[in-house]
Parts: structure tokens; sequence; C-alpha cells
């Protein structure tokens, strides 16, 4: 992808901000769109005095066309259980109409697109590690179907502006992620436990603790993201690490790496939460070249800096 204009949806999110600063560092000039429903303008504040960056807040639920665009990067939907439970409706309508809206700019302008999809489409998956020919296990209406099913339709969408519009489309399944700029009371585990483990209190884990998550730490993923976006495939694509841990062996990674002696307490497993996680990521090998380079402790240890500034902000609020 040579210098262009890149247009990023979702851009004042934990991923969409990594993405603008690695399109950046590229040399590209990126406009970032979000509705701050879920977003936080801090993850954009060091972009401030960048030239090459424009932000605006648009809900792209709604039709809309900034102009001539080289890329689309399509990364807007709120992400975890707590976001997406509470934004039902508005979850849906970005994976559809704000899904089809941007592809119908990529379309207009012949622009690249990349939409990020997920390990979410595999559901409790009955087939481990999880492989792209995967149809997956989704409960179609419960509770965690406003964002399966809208991630679900998306690929669709997305495959069918290939089939029927020539639209040079990517997708990439984006499996449990971390890092710098998460939400730290988004209800994902990382986030959740760091938290806890900082403030001394007792490290929740929902379930006994067996299921299973593989966690990629988020440089490792944008780099994968922009291999994709070079790439001539159009089908789905896992990007994940592979390197699988019990919930439990994750609890017990995030204790030794803030120095915690906190409890460990159990609660009722939610519904339809997937007992495995795994990627299988022979594809973004063999295509791509592709490989996660950061392990959990390592990459634990550089999220620890973002969590303890958290925890130093609320005290500041209190």
């Amino acid at each position: 992808m040579a210098e262009s204009l890149v247009l990023v949806t979702g851009a004042a999110g934990f991923l969409g901000s990594h993405l603008c600063d690695a399109l950046l560092a590229k040399g590209h000039q990126v406009v970032g769109v979000d509705n701050l429903s879920t977003g936080n303008l801090e993850n954009l504040a060091h972009l401030k005095n960048e030239s090459r960056f424009i932000f605006e807040q648009r809900d792209i639920t709604q039709p809309f066309d900034i102009g001539k665009v080289d890329y689309v990067f399509n990364f807007a939907s709120p992400a975890s259980p707590v976001d997406y439970i509470r934004l039902g409706i508005e979850t849906l309508l970005v994976g559809s109409a704000g899904t089809l809206n941007t592809l119908e700019i990529a379309k207009k302008h012949s622009a690249g697109y990349l939409h990020a999809s997920t390990s979410e489409c595999y559901g409790d998956p009955l087939v481990h590690p999880q492989v792209e020919s995967y149809w997956g296990n989704v409960n179609p209406i419960g509770p965690r179907s406003v964002y399966d099913e809208a991630k679900r339709f998306s690929e669709a969408a997305v495959a069918a502006y290939q089939r029927y519009h020539g639209v040079n489309t990517h997708l990439v399944r984006i499996f449990n992620t971390y890092g710098p700029r998460l939400q730290p009371r988004d209800g994902r585990l990382i986030s959740n436990l760091m938290m806890q483990a900082l403030r001394r209190e007792p490290l929740t884990i929902y379930g006994d603790g067996s299921q299973t998550r593989s966690f990629c730490y988020c440089s490792d993923l944008i780099d994968g993201i922009l291999l994709l976006a070079k790439s001539d495939e159009h089908n789905p694509v896992n990007i994940g690490n592979p390197e699988e841990f019990t919930i439990l062996e994750c609890a017990q990674e995030v204790q030794a790496v803030a120095g915690s002696r906190s409890e460990i307490v159990y609660k009722p497993l939610p519904q339809d939460d997937p007992m495995r996680r795994r990627p299988d990521i022979t594809r973004a090998r063999d295509l791509l070249g592709w490989s996660p380079k950061v392990g959990l402790r390592e990459g634990l240890e550089r999220s620890m800096e973002y969590f303890t500034a958290c925890i130093e902000n609320e005290n500041a609020r209190v």
C-alpha cells in the first residue's frame, strides 16, 4: 500500500487508534471517524498537532462521503461485552448499515477495504483450534448475538461487494487482543484482571477458570492487519496468538506481573461464553509471512504503565 489517504472508522477506539498510529508512521494521511459511543478522544490526543491526521465525529450508520480515499479500514463497533450488550441495537446497526455505507465509499472511489471481523464468528466452537473454513457455533438470539451476528452479517456484506462489485476487500478475524488503550472498565479479561490486581482487589474469574483464550498483543495484531491489507487475499484470515492459556493461568500471569497477592474469586459463567478459543494461524503464516512476536508475560509487562496510569487517574478523581 503506497503512501495514500486512508479512512479509519472506529479511530478513537483501542485498536483503531493504534492502527492510525501505524498508518501515520508509514507516511499515510489518515482521516479518523468515530461517533465516540465507546471510543475515547484521549486515545488520539497525541495526534492533535499531526498535520496528516484529521478527526471527524460521525455516525457511520448514516450515509457519508469524505471524498476520494485510497483505502478504508472499518473498525467501528462496540467490541467488549459490557458495551455491546449495553448498546445492542447500535451494535447491530453499525455492523449492517455502517458496513454497507463504508463499502459504498470503497466502491465509489475504487479504494481498498479491510473489515475488522472477530473470532466471535466461531461462537462457542466445536472445532479446535479454529480454522477459517469453520462456519461456527453461534446462538443467533442469545445476549451475545447482537455482536456475533452483526459481525457475521458484515462478513457476508464484504464478501458480496467483492463478488458483485469487484471491491478489493480483506477480512481479518481478530482474536483476543490487549495492550495500552484498552478501556479499564470494559469488562474484558485482561483489563479486568489488571485493574483488580493493581487495586489489590480480588481477581474475578467467571466459570471454573478452565476455559481457554489466546491473547495477542496489539502491536502484533496491527502488523498482521497491515500485511493483510497489502495482500491479494479476499477470504477471512485469522490474526491472533495461538499460545493458549486457561483463564486461571491468565489470572496467575497478571498476578505475577502486577506483584499482586490478591485472592482469586469465582463467579457464574455468562450465557454463551466460549469454552475454548485458539486461532489456527496457518493461513496468516503462509499468505502473509506473519506470526506474533510478543508473549503474554512480555505483553502484560508492556501494558503495566498504561494500567497503572489508569489507577492513578481514578485516584486523582476521588
